[in-house]
């Protein structure tokens, strides 16, 4: 898989959990509210300066963390509520994001 692809499919499953997140924690009908959609443009601006992709699956599996602590706690809590709940609403989203997180981790990754 090329880079673009893989930054692409990193950004599209941060998009959908914190849509997810959103909807059910904040009560939004369209779109995001301010704060998710703050917190989605942030993180999609880290995946595009990310210089790690090549070598990575997701930024849980990256030696780096990039995020400024305040967004770091923000997506992480994001992705505590929407991960359990992927499944159920985008099962091949979140079973090929299970399977490359897996194979990276066994494969040692590109953690300290």
């Amino acid at each position: 898989m090329d880079i673009q692809t893989k930054r692409e499919r990193e950004k599209a499953v941060v998009s959908a959990m914190i849509a997810l997140y959103c909807r059910r924690r904040h009560r939004t009908r369209r779109g995001l509210c301010p704060a998710c959609a703050e917190l989605e443009a942030y993180a999609r601006l880290r995946s595009d300066k990310c210089p790690f992709m090549e070598s990575k699956t997701f930024c849980s599996n990256c030696r780096v963390h990039c995020y400024k602590p305040e967004m770091r706690e923000r997506i992480r809590e994001v992705m505590r509520f929407s991960g359990p709940r992927m499944l159920l609403l985008h099962p091949v989203m979140a079973v090929r994001h299970g399977i490359e997180t897996l194979k990276e981790r066994k494969q040692g990754g590109n953690r300290k």
